[in-house]
């Protein structure tokens, strides 16, 4: 057999088995209605986003960087990787291979109705035809097997996330007409080399070549004599051709009214992304337009886009905490029904409530009470769906109606009239210091390095009372000077701003900002994570001169604060790592040696990607640190936020006790681990909760970073002793 390029110019013709130019026009005739009917779908879609309002955020500035970082997203598949190899090897066969034999018929569109009828010659043949071959079999091939791997995850393996109320029968067509496409082409292909009489320079479609093997094989078998056997092949290549032809266009006209169009929507979804989406939430304007979601008008077009982007893949419900401990929250199905609510509406259904606590609405208050703000979801998502965007302007609307749980209404009022969440007179707020043996400097008085930001729970609960005097200890055996705002330190605002209640946030906000205008300081310092992301990510966008002259707010502040990031906020484990390396605390890395696991505070790691500092701490301890399954950006959330801390929850099994589980069963230390590590005062509580209600209180202790580190440097023989839990009072509950 001679070399495939020794043949002289290989090619072939497209349209071979039509045997008139009626039936290339009719071909034509179908082509142009399947792109019409595709450009009117594609159109309707970008209406019904041009028809909702602004969004919060300028998504489209830097649209260049923006669409190739987006490119490179999709054509990496890093966000199908994460979490499951399997997905991302099977979405990178499906979305390479579909790219490559869309790409092919780009080009043999180009060589066909440009270069052939403009410029009377071809490129399409020779060396450039062999290479375009076996290219776009073997690329094609690739497509075939990543659509065969969702077959089997989806059909065989069944994989519980893929299905749920929304799965319907376009998802099923959806992924068997991609296979039959795949399938179809080959078939196609290799009737036509069988019907050539198998040109030598085809063996480089070396799937093509094995299928008219096959025909030839499947032929002899059935009786199809030789001399048969070319009109056989000929009335089969002429009926696959039309079938193959009609499918594709079928599929192309189709795109944008299924879950085809997920393949503009998602790369579009991902284009316009905030790479700060959840870590802050969209501002509240003064007058409250379009801030709540009263009806679908206020969506804004990304959040539509958000919903036409889901792939129903059900990677946000794997992950999703409050979904795994029986709440009745399901991320994917909150997007999805909104959507559907927004499709109903277009095709003139009824209008009802957005969200409701009882009666008819889209989503039930109580799914979204069970949101624990933890952006497991949204980190999970392949298509950078905002999930908390679209969830808070619901909650938003439950506090605007008067909706919201009596718990949550309770710490309204506290913080409201007591300016913390505990409902305890301010006055009280720096009593924690008071066991302390040295006085703590009042930052209001006296310039600090440190502006130390305490927070609640270190401020009125006994059990993070203990973690405070640690850090404070800490910070006073470093030598660096560090100061408290005292009784003028209010809660931070964080979780209520999740739950909705934004004019509530503007106020501490507002308080705080001023009140640091009149101290003077180098560095923020948190103890609590979820203080941390709002003094870092959320104070600085608020238009403080928009609240500044309503009587309502309690300041006169008129200035966007810390906008070009001048004073740097951190959290305590990342001021303290600092310490560490330059030696202040004296430490060598041998002092304990506890078996020890870490849990990675929501705030501190997937809103602010702060993962090695507080296992940088632990590790200068001397303490054995071992992984849970979940750790760093998978983490699994305590519970407490998103105001979960403050509910009283029905469910099978709180995300705390499965948590302390983990560490217990599923690390590779097992049962040995003695210590459990948390760098947050809500983590605290959940899992010192989690340990009592899921019967662990024999089986480990909970402990804080910096209560770990004071027993480190005490092993040297400083004199810094503080509490470390022992004998200390029963924590505040959870529930």
């Amino acid at each position: 057999m001679r070399l495939p390029l020794e043949t002289g110019a290989p090619t072939r013709e497209v349209y071979e088995p039509l045997s008139t130019s009626v039936e290339v026009y009719l071909f034509y005739f179908l082509a142009a209605i399947a792109v019409g009917v595709l450009a009117f779908g594609l159109y309707r879609r970008l209406q019904g986003y041009t028809d909702g309002p602004d969004d919060e955020f300028d998504r489209l500035d830097d649209l260049s960087g923006r669409i190739r970082e987006a490119t490179s997203i999709a054509f990496s598949n890093k966000k199908q990787f994460d979490r499951d190899i399997y997905a991302g090897v099977m979405h990178s066969f499906i979305i390479w291979g579909f790219l490559t034999l869309f790409i092919a018929t780009s080009i043999l569109a180009l060589d066909l109705y440009f270069f052939k009828k403009a410029l009377g010659a071809s490129f399409w043949k020779g060396t450039f035809y062999v290479s375009y071959q076996f290219a776009v079999d073997a690329m094609g091939l690739l497509f075939v097997v990543g659509i065969g791997m969702a077959l089997y995850r989806r059909y065989w393996i069944r994989n519980d996330r893929l299905f749920s109320r929304h799965s319907s029968l376009e998802d099923h067509l959806f992924v068997w007409i991609l296979f039959a496409l795949g399938i179809g082409g080959f078939l196609l292909e290799g009737i036509r080399i069988l019907v050539n009489d198998y040109p030598s320079f085809e063996i480089v479609s070396f799937v093509g070549w094995a299928i008219a093997l096959s025909f030839d094989g499947i032929f002899s078998l059935v009786g199809v004599s030789e001399g048969q056997t070319e009109t056989v092949a000929a009335q089969l290549h002429w009926g696959l051709w039309w079938s193959h032809a009609l499918l594709s266009l079928f599929f192309i006209a189709w795109v944008p009214y299924a879950k085809g169009m997920h393949m503009f929507s998602s790369f579009a979804n991902v284009v316009a992304r905030d790479e700060k989406a959840g870590k802050r939430l969209p501002n509240i304007p003064s007058d409250l337009d379009a801030t709540n979601a009263e009806s679908m008008d206020d969506f804004s077009w990304k959040d539509r886009l958000d919903q036409d982007a889901c792939t129903k893949c059900g990677r946000c419900s794997s992950v999703c905490p409050a979904g795994g401990s029986g709440r009745p929250l399901d991320p994917k199905n909150v997007i999805l029904d909104l959507k559907e609510y927004r499709e109903n509406l277009a095709d003139g259904g009824e209008e009802v409530d957005i969200i409701a606590d009882g009666g008819e609405s889209v989503i039930n208050a109580e799914t979204m009470e069970s949101c624990m703000a933890c952006m497991a979801c949204m980190d999970a998502c392949p298509v950078e769906i905002e999930h908390l965007k679209s969830f808070t302007k619901m909650n938003r609307q439950l506090v605007d109606q008067g909706d919201v749980d009596t718990n949550i209404q309770d710490v309204f009022q506290d913080v409201m009239q007591n300016g913390n969440t505990f409902g305890n007179n301010q006055r009280n707020r720096g009593n924690w210091t008071e066991e302390l043996d040295f006085d703590v400097t009042d930052a209001r008085e006296e310039e600090v390095e440190y502006l130390w930001y305490v927070g609640d729970f270190p401020s009125y609960d006994e059990r993070n009372k203990k973690v405070a005097r640690s850090l404070a200890k800490l910070l006073k055996e470093s030598g660096v000077s560090f100061g408290i705002l005292f009784d003028d330190e209010k809660y931070d605002g964080n979780d209520i701003r999740r739950i909705g209640e934004e004019f509530l946030f503007i106020e501490l906000a507002g308080h705080h900002v001023e009140t640091w205008e009149d101290c003077e300081f180098e560095k923020l310092i948190c103890t609590d994570p979820h203080s941390y992301n709002t003094f870092k990510n959320e104070y600085p966008e608020v238009d403080f001169e928009e609240f500044a002259d309503d009587p309502m707010m309690p300041f006169e502040y008129e200035e966007q604060w810390n906008e070009d990031g001048d004073i740097d906020v951190l959290h305590w484990t990342q001021a303290v790592e600092e310490l560490v390396e330059n030696g202040a605390l004296d430490l060598d890395g041998t002092e304990l040696d506890y078996t020890v696991t870490y849990h990675d505070p929501c705030h501190l790691g997937r809103f602010n990607d702060e993962y090695e500092a507080p296992r940088e701490l632990i590790r200068a301890t001397g303490a054995e640190l071992h992984e849970m399954p979940r750790n760093r950006a998978d983490s699994y959330c305590c519970g407490g936020g998103g105001g979960g801390l403050w509910l009283d929850n029905e469910q099978d099994e709180k995300p705390s006790e499965e948590r302390i589980r983990e560490a217990l069963e599923d690390t590779e230390a097992g049962d040995a681990v003695e210590k459990f590590v948390v760098a947050c005062p809500m983590c605290m509580t959940m899992y010192e909760d989690g340990r009592k209600t899921g019967d662990y209180e024999d089986d480990i202790e909970i402990v804080d970073v910096a209560e770990l580190l004071v027993e480190a440097v005490e092993a040297n023989g400083a004199e810094i002793s503080a509490d470390t839990g022992e004998g200390s009072e029963t924590p505040a509950s959870a529930d």
